[in-house]
């Protein structure tokens, strides 16, 4: 059995939970969170919830540690802890720090003889993974990726992190003129403003004020500074009646061109539809804990990303079962 361990519950804490009821090669532990422990109440209440300040008593009792903070404070400092003493996978969602969360992870990972997986979801994750192969296959083409309508979990995290800020939810939304002229084929350059919009539903704290929170928002770089953002101010109730799910989805679209005059053209185009965008990501991160295992098993160390794992390492298949069955 592959013991893992949750630090942070909360929507992607409890996805997280849900996948590995599902395995049944693994086992959750221990929760770990910066709350009161008494106050998280678990699906399976069974499983013992400790304090974050706990973690370290249980080195070399967990074989996996999966982090479930948010990318914009959380992740930076936690990953990189962690990975000193356990084999750690995150879901660092920041595309432009990613380069630099890398190096910080495996500097310390390298140095203990650990595992630190990074950036493992749908988007980093298997979008990655999609642009990777089609681009190898389409050498001559061109990428495009479209996310939504959904919430992304990264985005309203932000937003909650603005002080003034009670609660929030962020859509990303496709512009659908600039996903049909990808489809058709015509490779068009598109800006970042070009390809998505964002929708932001904020509560706002008593007293807060609207405008300097807007403006935060709609001028954060790396998450809305590039965007025709929108921000809407509800109450408390409108936000849990009208927003309460978490639906995302998206895709990965390579168009490219073969034949001696660049006479054919070929799309290929990866597509998600998720009712609810933790849980999913929850079972991509545990798929590629049973990755960071097996690749810990044989000795490796270091960060690694998707672009790293065999596919085989995600099934509980054996090598056999997997060419009988799917190959």
């Amino acid at each position: 059995m592959i013991r893992i361990g949750i630090f942070g519950y909360g929507n992607l804490g409890r996805g997280v939970e849900c996948a590995i009821a599902q395995n049944p090669d693994m086992e959750l532990v221990a929760v770990f969170t910066r709350r009161d422990p008494s106050s998280v109440k678990l699906i399976n209440e069974a499983v013992p919830v400790y304090h974050a300040d706990e973690v370290l008593s249980f080195k070399g009792k967990i074989d996996v540690m999966i982090l479930c903070g948010g990318s914009a404070k959380d992740l930076p400092v936690q990953t990189p802890y962690l990975a000193e003493h356990f084999n750690v996978i995150d879901s660092f969602d920041t595309h432009a720090k990613i380069p630099e969360h890398f190096e910080n992870v495996d500097r310390v990972s390298k140095k203990a003889g650990t595992v630190g997986m990074i950036s493992v979801g749908w988007d980093p994750g298997m979008f990655s993974l999609n642009r990777l192969m089609a681009g190898s296959i389409l050498v001559d083409g061109c990428d495009y990726t479209f996310w939504g309508k959904g919430v992304s979990q990264g985005h309203s995290d932000a937003i909650r992190r603005i002080e003034g800020v009670l609660d929030a939810k962020q859509y990303t939304i496709p512009v659908e003129d600039a996903l049909e002229r990808v489809r058709r084929g015509e490779n068009p350059t598109l800006s970042t403003r070009e390809k998505h919009t964002r929708e932001c539903f904020v509560v706002a704290k008593e007293g807060a004020d609207l405008q300097k929170i807007e403006n935060e928002i709609k001028t954060m770089p790396n998450y809305f500074a590039d965007y025709d953002t929108t921000v809407h101010f509800i109450t408390k109730e409108e936000l849990d009646r009208y927003h309460g799910g978490i639906p995302h989805g998206g895709v990965v679209i390579r168009s490219g061109k073969t034949g001696k005059d660049r006479e054919n053209t070929h799309i290929i185009e990866y597509k998600l539809r998720l009712d609810s965008n933790p849980e999913f990501t929850a079972s991509v991160i545990v798929a590629y804990a049973r990755a960071t295992y097996r690749m810990s098993k044989e000795g490796q160390g270091g960060c690694k990303t998707v672009f790293d794992v065999p596919p085989a390492y995600l099934s509980p298949l054996s090598g056999s079962e997997l060419r009988k069955n799917l190959l």
